[in-house]
């Protein structure tokens, strides 16, 4: 049986790490096994459902590298097809028109509540013969009375659920439009879905709609039921958990690889393994190694495990990271040679691309000011000997020769010629030409700097140093 899965999310909030973490395990499924994968936007909500939310998530997933091989499908693109499946579930007998007003079943639930009942639709419609006139009924599915769901759950174990506890489901409104429970079966079976990852909270839908399907006489997909993520104090996760759209990592410098090898590790594991490649996921990731507690939501986790991924990425990938964070500090750059240069040499000095841009700024525009409190301890008086002589050594290296072991050699010679350590003259040249005393090494940070640049820079520090 070839896999398909799907993920199935609803635009009526942005798309976060729960959601995410469901698509990703659907999409590692289907890769895993040769199989499919679909992309459905659930959006029958249409007060709730908004054009921002869908764009989030079709961009969301877009950045974190999550193809679908079909899709995206929308479900108010398929109400021609719930109306024919509603007409014939009506015309078999496995659904009903149902006619009872708001206020009937306000009575109804206050009284089994009163006699301390579960409250549920006592089916008074399910045998009715007569339409009552000048009512728009509601259409309900007819659920069995007798016997028992099992879900064979991947992650839950054996699930079973009576039939006599499950009462008869609306599945289209008075006004025609189809509900969720019932879209969901159509889709699945119109769509071939063979196995159905996602969050735990659906699992009581799950014995409505595998009901639904055999009564469409299809097979219900095999269901696994993830548990949800909750924030690092054991509560629900909220926007101060971290919580907030996928697209915000984006924007604070993370990498797709990074987020999805941290969610990925978020109730599955494989050894003692934490950090995975996607390849590397694909290869090891089965559904049912995914434990049945809810994990903890760890921002200094995934800080770290994107470093690694930093650490590991091409350069290709940290210099276009590099250039949008550049980007939203006003700072534009389109030399791509200094752009995987930089990257190069801070992606093991960088948490997150913001860090690396915030850092890395220097190298790209002129620094207008340099830190008081760097200039008073590395550009007094006795720096201005040791910064003229670096200058001019510095001013005499051929182009061709403008590398970091020339120039680290240069530093040395200095040092030497002074009696003094490396750091002595390595950092004014750093104060000078960053602003700060914070850098890559200085051999590789003079040699990303233009030559011409490097001068300049050097130039307004002595004016500074022999002004102190």
């Amino acid at each position: 049986m070839a896999v398909v899965t799907r993920f199935a999310p609803s635009p009526t909030g942005l798309l976060h790490i729960g959601g995410v973490r469901t698509a990703l395990f659907s999409w590692l499924y289907a890769r895993h096994h040769g199989g499919k994968f679909i992309l459905r936007v659930e959006d029958t909500d249409r007060e709730r459902s908004t054009d921002e939310a869908v764009k989030v998530i079709l961009d969301g997933m877009e950045w974190l590298g999550l193809s679908a091989d079909e899709g995206p499908y929308y479900q108010t693109q398929r109400f021609d097809r719930y109306s024919e499946v509603l007409a014939g579930m009506v015309s078999s007998g496995h659904a009903y028109h149902c006619y009872c007003s708001k206020e009937e079943l306000d009575a109804l639930r206050a009284q089994q509540m009163a006699a301390k009942q579960k409250p549920r639709y006592d089916g008074r419609c399910r045998d009715l013969k007569t339409p009552k006139p000048n009512i728009a009924p509601v259409v309900r599915f007819r659920n069995p009375l007798a016997g028992e769901v099992v879900v064979e759950d991947q992650v839950h174990g054996r699930v079973v659920f009576q039939n006599t506890e499950l009462d008869d489901l609306i599945i289209a409104r008075s006004d025609g439009t189809p509900t969720y429970n019932f879209c969901v079966v159509v889709d699945d079976l119109d769509m071939g879905i063979t196995h159905v990852i996602r969050g735990d909270d659906h699992l009581n839908n799950t014995p409505r709609q595998m009901n639904m399907l055999l009564a469409l006489g299809a097979t219900p997909p095999v269901y696994a039921h993830v548990p949800m993520i909750l924030g690092a104090d054991g509560a629900k996760l909220s926007k101060r958990h971290g919580a907030v759209s996928v697209l915000q990592y984006q924007e604070e410098g993370y990498l797709p690889d990074a987020l999805l090898n941290y969610l990925v590790r978020l109730g599955w594991a494989h050894g003692d393994q934490e950090v995975f490649t996607r390849e590397e996921m694909i290869a090891a990731f089965d559904i049912a190694q995914v434990g049945k507690a809810a994990s903890a939501f760890n921002a200094d986790k995934l800080l770290w495990l994107n470093q690694q991924h930093m650490m590991k990425a091409p350069v290709a990938v940290l210099a276009a990271g590099l250039r949008a964070q550049l980007a939203l500090l006003g700072v534009a750059s389109d030399d791509q040679s200094l752009l995987e240069g930089v990257a190069n040499a801070q992606r093991e000095r960088s948490k997150t691309f913001k860090d690396m841009a915030a850092n890395s700024a220097f190298f790209f525009r002129t620094v207008e000011t340099i830190d008081p409190v760097a200039a008073k301890k590395h550009l007094g008086s006795d720096a201005t000997p040791l910064l003229e002589t670096l200058r001019g050594t510095l001013a005499e290296l051929p182009a061709a020769e403008w590398n970091a072991g020339a120039i680290h050699d240069l530093i040395a010679k200095v040092a030497n010629r002074y009696g003094v350590g490396l750091g002595k003259v390595a950092q004014p040249l750093r104060v000078a030409l960053t602003g700060t005393t914070v850098s890559p090494p200085i051999d590789v940070t003079v040699a990303l700097l233009d030559q011409a640049e490097v001068l300049r820079r050097v130039d307004r520090a002595l004016a500074q140093s022999r002004s102190a």
